[in-house]
């Protein structure tokens, strides 16, 4: 078990929750904490929370006192905190508030609604110490009142109220109400030489006084040390400890881990195994309507992208990941096989097909096809939601290279062809084009449920899906741009990745002429800037011609996507010559735009042909050389940039 020593300017982690693997979390009320190596006010070593954003602040931190000189502020401590150990729900920290004097303070999430700690002093001196101890409860509510010393039971506490909480701290070894400006519990300590003394202190908040009071004592009743043990022979058995040479390296990967296992919550009855969210900081926790439904984006469910992902960060522990596999399973439709993009634990769907990563995740979570009897459990159902995605509602033109049917799915939000909330953005409709990306996922969920298929004995599943593979890898190669070496979305219908052009940018006005001829089908963008007021149903007539033969479309409210600045809609005809355009619903002061879209946008979802082992070794070459570590393109002091350097410039 590694003894780190880290303190500010070092590589720091320092949130801590229950952990899910050793407790069951409480999803819709889960308490996060993190801990300040210093700062704040007043200046302190604190644990804070502001309980999933009902409280301003919740504060815990120790002030000693000696010889009439009290500190608190880690700037005054002649030896100042430095991390020892880190886990999801447990930190350790060292610092001597006088010389001499040594503290080890321990903090634990021993479940959602309760943390406790230890504090540990030893006098290294050679005379004996006086100290007088205080551990501070100072909570700022929005609505409720601050801790305050009370008598409960003959023992004395702190007590508040935040919202329908009741906080209550609780201290060992018979403590009084301190002295100082701020309420606390506090003890005497008389050191001699050599001597050790400890302080065990736990503050519990739920929606009974009682009931926090008498959760907050059983915790600290609870064999300290036997805890600790079980926490570090967890982590030790599940995590893997990477030494670089470089420390800072080593805390980082280290912390990684951490926030990997700490992300999980207990099952409950929408998904049988643990699940993850996507952060978990003191902010978030709180479901105000109880049952998960208002939780946003991070806390809604579980994504097969990250799921991916976080498998990285957890190699010692592939049940977890299990697990989270077969929450997607556990929510697939018997009857044709789709899986939901983000199942929650509340209930919540997203209500689109699922990224394909689910296949090449049961295959890093088999050890590469070790682990024969779970593929043989999970296989028919992925490979069934892997044919859905060549269902007709998601591959419009049948040729077996399936579109994106919403943003969300790619993992990439912020990405500038689809995105709509920013000028900056074209805000195109995503299912008018065809990804590369979409397609390497999906020929690299083929190559795995091949492996599959023949260790299972299914012989005939795989000719089906190599010859499903051959048609998305030629779909794929034929995006590869050889000049620009790199790999280009193409449309949906015309299958060319055409430069974009503004045809019209002008104010609004109910008919707009554009007599305009092209050499190849274009797909146009129309955006709306308002004006004022909010716009309310706007409606576009779009009259124009294909290989010249008439063309008609309508594009009326629910065909926008609305943002702060307006709303932008992609036709979902093409043309080769355009006429007469007819506006109803907007006011003289928006302005309109109209584009054509543009399909040499670039970005780093284009290099996953690369991870699926799609081009050639020359293709593969020039990718890397041209593209990745091409100071004009993806190399990064920091690693690949989701945008070009010449895109973030050229947006600039």
């Amino acid at each position: 078990m590694r003894d780190w020593n880290l303190g500010p300017g070092d590589p720091l982690q320092l949130t801590i929750a229950a952990d899910a693997r050793l407790t069951a979390t409480n999803y819709l009320d889960d308490h996060i904490w993190e801990l300040d190596l210093s700062g704040g006010d007043p200046s302190a070593l604190a644990l804070r929370t502001t309980y999933g954003l009902r409280a301003r602040l919740m504060r815990l931190f120790p002030r000693f006192t000696e010889n009439g000189k009290t500190v608190n502020d880690p700037a005054a401590f002649v030896g100042p905190p430095r991390l020892r150990r880190f886990y999801p729900n447990f930190l350790s920290v060292t610092f001597s508030p006088f010389a001499g004097v040594e503290v080890t303070a321990d903090y634990w999430v021993a479940a959602s609604q309760v943390v406790t700690g230890r504090l540990t002093m030893t006098n290294r001196g050679v005379t004996p110490r006086s100290l007088r101890l205080e551990w501070v409860g100072q909570l700022s509510p929005l609505e409720g009142r601050s801790m305050a010393a009370e008598q409960r039971q003959s023992v004395v506490v702190l007590q508040g109220q935040v919202d329908e909480l009741f906080p209550v701290l609780f201290l060992t070894g018979g403590p009084q109400a301190g002295p100082g400006p701020y309420s606390s519990l506090a003890l005497m300590l008389e050191l001699a030489p050599g001597a050790t003394r400890q302080a065990t202190w736990a503050l519990a908040a739920l929606k009974d006084q009682q009931e926090s009071f008498d959760l907050a004592r059983r915790i600290a009743a609870r064999p300290f040390d036997a805890e600790k043990a079980r926490i570090e022979m967890l982590n030790a058995s599940q995590g893997v400890d990477i030494v670089t040479g470089d420390p800072d390296w080593d805390a980082a990967f280290a912390f990684s881990q951490k926030a990997a296992y700490g992300l999980f919550h207990s099952p409950t009855e929408h998904l049988p195994y643990p699940s993850f969210v996507f952060s978990r900081q003191p902010d978030q926790g709180y479901s105000r309507l109880g049952n998960g439904s208002d939780y946003p984006y991070f806390w809604s469910g579980q994504s097969p992208f990250e799921a991916y992902y976080l498998a990285s960060l957890m190699p010692c522990n592939a049940d977890l990941g299990r697990g989270v596999l077969r929450n997607f399973i556990a929510v697939q439709d018997p009857h044709d096989g789709s899986i939901d993009n983000k199942p929650g634990l509340a209930g919540q769907r997203e209500r689109f097909l699922a990224a394909p990563y689910l296949a090449s995740l049961a295959w890093k979570l088999s050890c590469a096809g070790h682990n024969i009897e779970f593929l043989g459990a999970v296989y028919p159902a992925l490979a069934s939601y892997f044919w859905n995605w060549f269902s007709p509602t998601r591959d419009h033109d049948r040729n077996g290279l399936p579109e994106w049917q919403h943003q969300l799915q790619t993992g990439f939000e912020d990405n500038p062809l689809f995105e709509g909330w920013h000028s900056w953005a074209q805000g195109v409709d995503i299912s008018t084009v065809q990804s590369p990306a979409l397609s390497a996922a999906l020929y690299r969920e083929a190559q795995c449920l091949m492996q599959m298929a023949e260790l299972l004995g299914r012989s005939s599943d795989t000719i089906t899906l190599k010859a499903q593979a051959e048609v998305l890898r030629k779909g794929i190669e034929s995006c590869w741009d050889a000049d620009a070496a790199l790999y280009r979305y193409a449309d949906r219908d015309t299958h060319l990745s055409p430069a974009g052009k503004t045809l019209s940018e002008r104010q609004a006005a109910p008919e707009i002429e554009i007599q305009k001829e092209f050499k190849q089908p274009v797909r146009l963008v129309i955006r709306i800037f308002g004006q004022g007021e909010a716009l309310k149903r706007p409606r576009v007539t779009i009259s124009g011609e294909l290989n010249e033969k008439p063309q008609f479309e309508v594009l009326d409210t629910r065909d926008f996507s609305f943002s702060a600045s307006g709303a932008v809609a992609t036709t979902e005809k093409v043309y080769t010559s355009l006429g007469k355009f007819e506006f109803e619903g907007l006011s003289r002061r928006d302005r309109v735009s109209i584009q054509t879209v543009d399909l040499t946008i670039a970005d780093h979802t284009l290099l996953l042909p690369l991870w699926a082992g799609i081009p050639s070794k020359h293709d593969a070459h020039t990718l890397v050389f041209r593209s990745i570590l091409s100071a004009e393109q993806f190399d990064h002091p920091y690693g690949i940039p989701a945008l070009p350097r010449l895109f973030i410039r050229d947006a600039d």
